[in-house]
Formats: structure tokens, sequence, C-alpha cells
């Protein structure tokens, strides 16, 4: 999909205008933050004061130690300057702070002309002493700080509330009606409306095609309603969209919004959640009003496995749960006592197995739509989707990517395609040939080539034998994949690969598990006939067997000792224990699962033993070469007697 550059263009040059206008009102902030801080700073790098007792003052007074006498007249305070030769007397041990900070000393008197009449008394008395007059200095000084005080006093909670709604209003400014705090609850998604652009129509999605004929007759319904009510029909109120994670249920979503022509509503599960009590089920109820304002229209929400989960399931039944509260609020709201007519309900979800039963029941979801893993058809036409923005070369064949890539998403196709064009532009190719988009298959399923590991030559040799065990057993045998890579060059985690073609079947034989099981295990059973030891190169061989092993005996009833038995819950609510079968029965298990895998081991070494040379030839070019392809291995074994499915099937435009 391609959008439109001059759309991009404005919408990044309104993002950075947003973001640079963001910038500056940031700066308000945090000028209201520290300028206070640092006007308090200043006043307390102001000279200070320390009160003492009047029988102290009185005796420093009568000794002349101060040269100035500053008498408040709103209060009854006089606040004195020590003279320099008379701070070690008068502050003692801490003189020398004193003498840093000008500290100067406050006293209490009883009134203004109290202190007058006994400072003239002290100087009367000296005078008729014969000493001289005090050296002091009085100043009558009005006290205007009354209104700092209760700035001094209100102010820094005045600072902390205004700093609280400005970072509040931030936080939630964003969230719709410009309201600031106060929109916290509403609804958060994003419109967009039918004379919009950079539409997406089912043109664009390629395969899921019962998936969009399901979502076609939605579209239908909305444009042409009558031809359905007409005979008594209701409109469906939602459907439900069940896959894998990227199989384009989102894209599917966008091209039905694009189709209709109608108001559509976006918005992802998690946009419910919030850290207030309240503000999901609030969401909920604003979104249900716009879109019935806006009817007829579709509410998509993504993920609803965020907000629909099944409820009393958690551990602390008794808790106000916030988010049961807003699936509550979302049941209601799509088939509540009210009427929802005209808005029909989409949403998305690759875990469908932990929605609550009451979302998912008729009325409120009446179709689940699964949007499955591409087929081959679909792949190639995935692919034909994605290689329109590529410069391609005449070896591309669609039909062989379609083959190489099974099991891929449609996310993983456009990710296989962005590999390789990567891997030619590393390269400086001028188109993205095939051997690109191999790499690109490579690099996505084994991980990035390690060929600076440190390996020894024993090491080497023990994997290319492990791998041409493989290799070997997989083209012997008739129901295992065949062979389309074999390489000992590490990647990811693993010292070496093999790539298989494997059979897209929709059911599975017993014969076809043995085969894939006796492939498996033929890197062990080469180690240990050609090497004459075994190494723990083979633990992801042996995981996987033994896990299939259990799943034959215990949920595909394939077991002599135990057929037609299924031990697995698909529901997971039935039973109330770990194992429904006794002590008894599960010895017998693990007995049927280590005979079912010793003897494909067995039989993994039998058929090495018989083609021991071949085997060995196949490792020697493998070691000499690093990497070996499937016609390596028919020129060494011959033809495969059995021709595969896949390279039987026909692939049609």
């Amino acid at each position: 999909m391609n959008s439109n550059p001059n759309q991009q263009n404005k919408d990044a040059s309104q993002g950075n205008k947003n973001q640079r206008k963001s910038g500056r009102s940031t700066w308000w902030l945090y000028a209201l933050i520290f300028i206070p801080l640092i006007i308090m700073y200043k006043m307390n790098d102001s000279p200070q004061t320390h009160e003492i007792e009047w029988t102290e003052f009185d005796k420093y007074l009568c000794n002349d130690a101060f040269t100035d006498l500053v008498v408040s007249k709103s209060k009854d305070l006089v606040t004195a300057s020590v003279k320099k030769e008379s701070i070690d007397a008068v502050f003692g041990a801490n003189a020398d702070q004193a003498r840093k900070l000008e500290t100067k000393i406050t006293v209490t008197i009883p009134s203004k002309d109290w202190f007058a009449g006994y400072f003239e008394k002290i100087n009367d008395a000296r005078k008729e002493a014969g000493r001289e007059t005090l050296s002091a200095k009085i100043r009558w000084e009005r006290d205007d700080d009354y209104l700092m005080s209760i700035l001094m006093t209100i102010g820094p909670f005045a600072l902390i509330i205004l700093i609280w709604l400005l970072v509040m209003r931030r936080m939630s400014g964003n969230m719709g009606g410009g309201m600031g705090i106060f929109s916290v609850g509403k609804s958060k998604a994003q419109l967009f409306d039918k004379d919009g652009n950079n539409k997406i129509t089912f043109k664009d999605v390629a395969g899921l095609a019962e998936a969009k004929q399901e979502v076609e007759e939605i579209v239908s319904f909305l444009k042409n309603p009558g031809r359905y009510t007409e005979l008594g029909g209701k409109i469906p109120k939602g459907a439900l969209l069940v896959g894998p994670p990227g199989t384009g249920k989102t894209l599917l979503a966008k091209a039905v919004a694009g189709e209709a022509n109608v108001p559509f509503f976006s918005l992802s599960g998690s946009d419910f959640v919030e850290m207030f009590v309240g503000v999901g089920a609030s969401r909920v109820r604003d979104l249900f009003r716009q879109a019935k304002e806006k009817a007829p229209c579709i509410v998509f929400i993504d993920e609803i496995d965020a907000v629909g989960r099944a409820r009393g399931r958690s551990a602390n039944l008794n808790a106000n749960d916030e988010r049961e509260n807003t699936l509550n609020q979302l049941l209601t709201e799509m088939d509540g006592f009210g009427s929802n007519s005209g808005v029909i309900i989409l949403a998305a979800t690759n875990r469908a197995d932990v929605l609550d039963k009451a979302l998912l029941r008729a009325g409120r979801f009446d179709r689940q739509i699964h949007v499955e893993l591409p087929d081959i058809n679909e792949r190639k036409e995935i692919f034909t989707v994605h290689l329109r923005p590529l410069k391609i070369d005449e070896t591309i064949d669609l039909d062989f990517l379609a083959r190489q890539t099974p099991g891929f998403s449609g996310a993983d196709i456009a990710n296989v395609c962005n590999e390789a064009a990567l891997i030619a532009a590393r390269n400086d190719k001028k188109t993205v040939q095939k051997d690109d988009f191999m790499s690109a298959v490579d690099r996505i399923v084994g991980g990035l080539e390690k060929r600076s590991k440190i390996m020894t030559a024993k090491e080497r040799k023990s994997i290319a034998c492990h791998e041409s065990g493989h290799a070997s057993i997989s083209w012997l045998l008739e129901h295992a994949n065949p062979l389309v890579k074999v390489t000992i060059v590490p990647r990811g985690k693993a010292l070496g690969a093999a790539w298989y073609l494997p059979e897209e079947r929709q059911i599975t034989t017993r014969e076809q598990l043995l085969d894939e099981m006796c492939a498996t295990l033929g890197g062990r059973a080469a180690e240990e006939l050609f090497l004459g030891e075994i190494s723990t190169g083979a633990a992801n061989d042996l995981e996987r067997v033994t896990k299939q092993a259990y799943a034959m005996v215990v949920y595909f009833g394939m077991s002599e000792r135990i057929p037609n038995l299924n031990y697995y819950d698909s529901t997971g609510q039935e039973w109330g224990f770990t194992k429904p079968y006794s002590e008894d029965t599960a010895k017998t298990i693990d007995e049927e699962v280590l005979g079912i895998v010793n003897s494909q081991y067995e039989r993994a070494k039998k058929i090495l033993h018989e083609n021991a040379a071949k085997h060995q030839e196949l490792a020697e070019k493998l070691l000499a070469t690093e990497v070996i392809y499937t016609e390596d291995v028919e020129r060494i074994f011959g033809k495969r007697p059995w021709a595969s499915r896949s390279d039987e099937l026909l692939i049609s435009d």
C-alpha cells in the first residue's frame, strides 16, 4: 500500500510544528518551577538573624557592641548589627560563621516608646559617668513585609497546585474536547470520515477470500440495508476477526472502512484502560454516544482481549476490577436495554480463547470470521502486492517464492520482500534477484549467519555428519518433507540447519508422523553410527520428537496400548485437575512414548547403515562447500521415488 507523499509531508510538518509548540510551552512550566526556587534561595542567602534574651542584649548594649539598631514600628522588635571587634564576645564559638553570614541579633522589647526612653537613659548615665555616649544609631523602620509573609505562607501551596494542574493538563490535554483533565473520560477513538483520503479497499488486501466475502456482506448491509430488512432480517451487530498475528485482521478492517463509505471509529482495547477508576466505562459510553450520532457507522476495536478477558479469573475475586467494569459497560452498550441501530462493531484478536463468553454470544458478535495463515495460492497473491514497489528481474518466480514460504503470514511475506531489497542494496545490485529472496527467507527463519564463530575441525565434521543424516533420511522416506537446502554455517543459535518443503495438508496420518520423527532422529543416529559418539547438537531434535510422540499417545490416540483416547481439554474449563488419568496410565504412556521414539531411532540407524556410502559422500560434499541443495542430494541418491504433493500442486492465477 502506497500513501500520498504530499499528505505525509503535510502531516510531518504539522507534527514538527506541534512538537515545537509543545517544546515552547514546556519552558513556562520550567520557569514556574525554578524561578520561585531561585528567589527562595536568594532570600535564604540574605543576612541571618539570631534572637537573644533581653538580659544579654542589655549587657551588649551597655558595652557599646552595636553599630545600628533598627526598631520595627509594626512589631516590638529590635534588630542590631554587631561591631566587628565585638563579634567574638557576642557569638563566642560561632563567631567565624557569623562573620561569613553577616549574622544579626534580634530582641523583643515591651514597646517602641519604652525602648527610646531606655536608650536615652543609658546615654544620660554614660554622660554623668564621663563616658562617651553609645555609638549605635537608631533607625525607625516601618515593616511592609506582611505581604511577603503571606506569600511565603501560602505561596508554596499555590505553586504546587499550579504545577499539578499544568502537568495534568499536558497529560490529558490530547484526549479530546479541549477540556484538559476533565476530558480523561472521553473516548480516544480515531474517526476516519467517509470523505477522508488514503482509503484502503479490498483490492489492497491479497488473499483472505473467505474472510473478505464475510466482511463484504457487512459493507453491503451498510450500503443497502433495505435489501435485507424487507424480508424481516436484521443487520448483524458485530463481527469478530480471529486469527494468528500478522494475517491481516487490522488491514481487513481498514478495507471495510474504505469500502463502506461510512464513518469509521478505530481504537485499541488498551485505550479503555486508565489508572483512574471509572474512566474505562466512561470512555465506552462516550464512544457509543459518538457512534450513534454518526450512525450508520463502524466501530473497530483492535486487540479486544486487552479489555474483554473472561471475568472471574482474577486471584482476588472480591476486588473491584476496573477492567471488569469496563467490560460490563461494553457488554451493556453492545446489546443492552438501549438500541444501537446502525452501529456495527468490528473487533480483532489473536486470543479468542481468553475472551468472555458473554462477549462472544450472538447478539453482540453475531459472526466470528477466522483469518488463517495464507495457503500457497494466497501467498502468491500477497507476494504480488508486496513486489509492486520493488525493482525485480526476470529470475523471480512467484510460484517458487510461494512454495518456499510455508506457514508465513502476510506480515512475514512483507518482511521477506523488504529484507530481500535490503540485501540487494547491500550488495550494490541494480535489481532484486531470486537469490536475494532466498537469503531473506534464510535470514528470517534461521537468523543471521555467524561465519566468524570459531569451530574446530572435529566439530565441523560432527555437524556435517549430523545434517547429512537428516538430509539422507528425509530423501529416502516417502512421507518425510523433501529437502531444499542444508548448511553447516551457524545461524542464530543453531550450528547447522536444514530447510525442507513441508507438504501443506489438513490432516496427518500415523505413517506421516512416524516418517517425520525418523527423519528428525537421523542426525543423532548418524553421529552414533558413523562417529561412534553422540553430542549435544541433537537437543532440539530430541525435544521435538518427544513432544510429537506424547501428542501421538495422549492427544491423537495413535498408541497400540492406549488407542482411541484423548486426554486433552480444548476448552480449558471442563477439568479441574492436572492429569485426567491414573498413575498406572501415566506409566503406560511413558512406556509407549519411549517405544515409539526408540523404534524410529533404530529405523533411522538401519536406513543410514544401508546407505552408508551415499551418506558419506553427502557429508564430504557438505563439509567442502558448507551448503548443499536439492540438486546435490538428487545426484547422489537419485530421484525420489515419491513425488511431493507440493511439487504437483497447481497454482492458479
